[in-house]
């Protein structure tokens, strides 16, 4: 088996870190770069970066703390947010980042995809995707776009297979109902999308213990785990997240 990696996800606001339960009531909690400096220092096999109100206030990507992060680090590095263009990709990846996560402006032009692959290739461009439970759907979810603010006609499971047809290297499937809720990912969805594409999916939302990571690490499952909440508190770190999950039996880098 594979070894599973443990993605820190930083949500950024008007250059502060900021953290929110199902995309609400966010609250300040840091500066990024100093918590992307700490978290390379405990071992997190890579960062993701999001800035969340960039599409919303249709705006491109903040190149200059993108920058700042970059230098600080070592480690694979995804930025998303406001990125929009073949050109918002480029300045991205000059400024540092490895890869761009592309959810809201995907969704609007799908083509950006097919265009950033071939450009960049398929490895730099993630599909972030926002489900959330919807029993009018045919997978049962639906996708959100500006932060999980507004509902779209796509169906979850059949977005993320287009998604990688047009070229998509990595989805990273956040769910809106366990966001933020410390409760365990949402493992139907998880496992849905997994089996019916052949790129990597990192599972998003609900980490509140290494025992949720393990399950939905687990065969067939997901090939990734963000978390935030359980390192941001302080309760967990990446040392001890590993060390558990090795434990279990799941394969980590160390």
């Amino acid at each position: 088996m594979l070894k599973k990696r443990i993605i820190v996800c930083l949500d950024v606001k008007d250059g502060r870190t900021t953290k929110g339960v199902k995309f609400l009531d966010n609250v300040d909690i840091g500066d990024p770069v100093v918590m992307a400096e700490e978290y390379y220092r405990q071992g997190v096999d890579e960062l993701v970066f999001y800035d969340i109100m960039a599409s919303a206030r249709d705006r491109g990507p903040t190149l200059d703390l993108i920058r700042r992060v970059a230098e600080t680090i070592h480690i694979p590095f995804c930025v998303g947010g406001g990125i929009s263009t073949v050109e918002d990709i480029r300045n991205t990846i000059l400024a540092g980042a490895e890869k761009v996560s592309l959810n809201s402006p995907a969704v609007r032009n799908p083509k950006l995809l097919t265009e950033g692959a071939a450009i960049f290739g398929n490895q730099c461009i993630v599909l972030g995707m926002d489900a959330k439970k919807d029993p009018g759907m045919p997978s049962g979810y639906r996708i959100y776009v500006n932060g999980g603010r507004v509902a779209t006609d796509l169906d979850a499971l059949e977005w993320a297979i287009r998604a990688e047809r047009l070229g998509a290297g990595e989805i990273v499937l956040n769910s809106i109902d366990a966001d933020g809720t410390r409760d365990g990912y949402e493992l139907t969805i998880t496992k849905m999308i997994s089996e019916n594409v052949g790129i990597p999916v990192v599972a998003s939302g609900g980490a509140g213990k290494p025992a949720h990571m393990a399950e939905v690490l687990g065969p067939g499952k997901a090939d990734a785990a963000l978390i935030a909440s359980m390192v941001h508190s302080g309760d967990y770190t990446i040392g001890s997240i590993k060390a558990d999950l090795a434990a279990r039996g799941i394969p980590v880098r160390r």
